[in-house]
Order: structure tokens, then C-alpha cells, then sequence
């Protein structure tokens, strides 16, 4: 009887791995054959989801001051206002003001610490090394167009340096008001297995703006 328990629990623990195993296969097939393409379709309808959502809840619209050169009215901690676009990665993600981790499985977030497009110093955002947000940042040529659209207006920035830094590092996340400055980026090797403890910086100067 004991030797027929014994093969009953081997047979069960061998069906058990071999389930693993089919079922871990599966998962890695979907994700390097239309894992990108799923997690693209997400980040979409995310902004979609974000646009209606901002509309229904925004009460007093962020508007721009030219005559100090700084927002009349600025976001909330987690409100929508922009759109980054990526051409060259095919990379279009909702801005949000703030940084937490709530924020950044939206989309991309934007640092309190820094300045707004238009204001004419840094501009710091970040947002995940996955697919559907910025897991191909690193193949980023120079010269590259990064733009950011706002209710109050369009800015166009060309990248002309990367980094890769330790997470440390952080005077490589300059704050200044002399030049603006968009400084974007992720953690970095794209999809590392655990905390990843460098990160992926680009730098791109301001090139083009239209203020509403």
C-alpha cells in the first residue's frame, strides 16, 4: 500500500513540474512573440482611459504665464497633463505630475524637484524599462526628437547625450534654470531580473516650443 502511495505522489509531483514547465514555456513564447505588442495595446488604451478621466475631473485648466515664464496653474500630485512622444521608438505615453509607484504603472512620471516644459530650466521625467513604456530607450540615437504636448503648449527637445549611471549618481538628475533641459530615463539593462541599480539617461535640449 505504501509503495502504491509512493508512485501515486511521484506521479503527481512529476505531472506538477512537467505542468510548470509547459506553463513557463507558454509564458516566455507569448512574451518574445506579442508580449511587446500586448503591453503597447495596455500603455494605448491607459492614456485613452487617462484622457476621459482627466476630463471629466479637472476643474481649473494649467495654463501658462508669458510674462514670468512659469504655469499660471500647475497639476496636482498624479493629475495627467501632458503626452511624450517618442517618434523613433514608437513611444507615446500619458505625463503625470508626481513620481510614486502608483504613478509610474501609468505612464511617465515627472519629477516634483523640476521644472515644467516652457520654464526654461530641467525638466526631469522617468518611467518603466518595460514593454509598452521605455524598455527600447537605450537604442535611442543622437539627435533624436523627444516631444511633449501639453493643454498650453507643444515642445520639441533633440537629444545630444546618454548616460548610463549608478543609481546614486544623482547629480547626473541636474536641477537648473540657465537652459531647458529635458532629462528622461529608465532603469537600466532593460528587463533585469531584480532591482536594477543603474539607470539609462538621455539629455535633450529644447529646440522648438508654441505656447497656447
Amino acid at each position: 500500500m505504501r509503495k502504491i502511495n509512493k508512485n501515486v505522489f511521484k506521479a503527481a509531483v512529476t505531472n506538477l513540474i512537467v505542468a510548470l514547465i509547459f506553463i513557463t514555456t507558454f509564458c516566455l513564447i507569448i512574451k518574445f512573440t506579442v508580449g511587446d505588442r500586448i503591453s503597447k495595446a495596455i500603455s494605448l488604451a491607459n492614456l485613452f482611459i487617462t484622457n476621459e478621466s482627466e476630463k471629466k475631473t479637472q476643474t481649473e485648466e494649467i495654463s501658462f504665464n508669458l510674462e514670468n515664464n512659469n504655469l499660471k496653474v500647475y497639476p496636482s500630485l498624479g493629475d495627467k497633463y501632458g503626452v511624450l512622444k517618442i517618434d523613433s521608438l514608437d513611444v507615446k505615453l500619458a505625463i503625470f505630475f508626481g513620481d510614486t509607484l502608483d504613478i509610474l504603472r501609468k505612464g511617465v512620471g515627472h519629477s516634483t524637484y523640476s521644472y515644467f516644459p516652457g520654464e526654461g530650466g530641467s525638466i526631469i521625467m522617468m518611467a518603466h524599462d518595460t514593454a509598452g513604456f521605455l524598455k527600447y530607450l537605450y537604442t535611442i540615437e543622437d539627435n533624436s526628437i523627444i516631444e511633449i504636448e501639453t493643454n498650453y503648449g507643444k515642445f520639441k527637445y533633440q537629444l545630444y547625450e546618454t548616460k548610463i549611471i549608478h543609481q546614486s549618481e544623482v547629480d547626473a538628475l541636474f536641477v537648473q534654470r540657465d537652459e531647458e533641459i529635458l532629462i528622461l530615463y529608465t532603469c537600466y539593462p532593460s528587463n533585469s531580473i531584480g532591482h536594477a541599480t543603474h539607470r539609462f539617461v538621455t539629455y535633450s535640449k529644447l529646440i522648438e516650443k508654441e505656447i497656447y
